[in-house]
C-alpha cells in the first residue's frame, strides 16, 4: 500500500467475509452473514432481489491465479499473474525488485511496479516476503552473493569499491537510483531490522572470503578490519557526505585503499 510515496510493510487485510445488507431506500449497512444461510463468508452480498452478487475486491488483493491485473502508475495493465511453483514466483520478485532498486533507488521503487515486473499480484509479494523492507534485505543479500559467487577473492577488494564510488545522490535526493539504494543499505547498519540482518549475514560471508587471501594466524581479525574499512568509506562516502572523501575521485580513492588492504591482508606480523 502506497502513501506520499512510501509503503506499509504489511500485505493488506484480508476480506472481513462479512456481507452488506441492502436496505429499503438503497443505503447499505454493515452486517454479519445471516446465521443459517449457508453461504460462505465473503462469498458475496445480498442483492436487492435476495439473490447474491460477486462480491467486489480491491485491485491486487487477490490469490495467486485470480484474474485481476495489478496496474502500473501509467494505467497499462501489468502481466496477469502466473501459474507456477512458489520458488519461481519468488525468484521473479527477486529479480524483479534488483533491477527496480537499482533503476530508482528504494524509495521510489514501489511494491506495485515490482509486482507489475514481475507479472505478479501484489499480495504474492507480501505472502512471500512480508514487508517492502525485508524484500530489498534479501534483493541486497541475493546480489552481495551472486558478487561473491563470480568474484575472484583477490578482486573481491576493488569489487565492492566500485560499488561504494559509484556516483551517489546529491543531499536532495537526484542521482544514480543504485547510489541511492546504496545509501539506504548503509543508514540500515545496527538497525533491528529485515535489512540489518542481511547486510550481518551478508558481512560474514565477505569476511570469510577475505579471510582466504591472508595465511597469518590471525587472519579473521584482519579481513573483519577490512570489512569494517570499506563499510567506513560507504557511510562517510555516501551518508555523511564528508569532504574531501564524498568528492574525491574514485580512481585515487581506489588506489589508496587497495594497496593498504593488500598489505593488511597479505602482510606478515608487526
Amino acid at each position: 500500500m502506497e502513501s506520499g510515496g512510501t509503503e506499509t510493510g504489511a500485505a493488506a487485510p484480508a476480506h472481513s467475509g462479512t456481507g452488506r445488507t441492502r436496505r429499503a431506500g438503497g443505503a447499505d449497512r454493515t452486517g454479519g452473514a445471516a446465521a443459517g444461510s449457508g453461504r460462505a463468508a465473503g462469498s458475496g452480498r445480498t442483492g436487492p432481489s435476495g439473490g447474491t452478487e460477486p462480491s467486489g475486491g480491491t485491485a491486487g488483493s487477490h490469490g495467486p491465479g485470480e484474474p485481476d491485473r495489478a496496474r502500473e502508475p501509467g494505467g497499462a495493465a501489468a502481466a496477469p499473474p502466473r501459474r507456477d511453483g512458489g520458488g519461481a514466483t519468488r525468484e521473479r520478485l527477486l529479480t524483479a525488485a534488483r533491477e527496480l532498486f537499482a533503476e530508482r533507488g528504494y524509495e521510489r521503487a514501489t511494491v506495485r511496479d515490482i509486482a507489475a515486473r514481475a507479472g505478479v499480484n501484489q499480495a504474492l509479494l507480501f505472502r512471500h516476503f512480508g514487508s517492502k523492507r525485508a524484500l530489498f534485505g534479501e534483493a541486497v543479500a541475493h546480489s552481495g552473493l551472486e558478487q561473491l559467487r563470480t568474484t575472484p577473492p583477490d578482486r573481491l577488494v576493488e569489487a565492492v569499491l566500485a560499488g561504494l564510488l559509484a556516483p551517489q545522490p546529491d543531499p536532495e535526493g537526484h542521482g544514480d537510483g543504485a547510489g541511492r539504494s546504496l545509501e539506504t543499505l548503509l543508514r540500515s547498519v545496527g538497525a533491528q531490522d529485515e535489512v540489518s540482518a542481511a547486510i550481518t549475514a551478508l558481512g560474514a560471508d565477505y569476511a570469510r572470503v577475505l579471510a582466504t587471501l591472508s595465511d597469518t594466524e590471525d587472519r579473521a581479525l584482519r579481513a573483519d578490519l577490512a570489512l569494517a574499512w570499506l563499510l567506513g568509506i560507504g557511510l562517510m562516502r555516501v551518508v555523511i557526505r564528508k569532504r574531501p572523501l564524498a568528492e574525491a575521485d574514485p580512481a585515487e580513492v581506489e588506489r589508496l585503499v587497495t594497496a593498504t588492504l593488500a598489505h593488511l591482508l597479505e602482510g606478515p606480523h608487526t
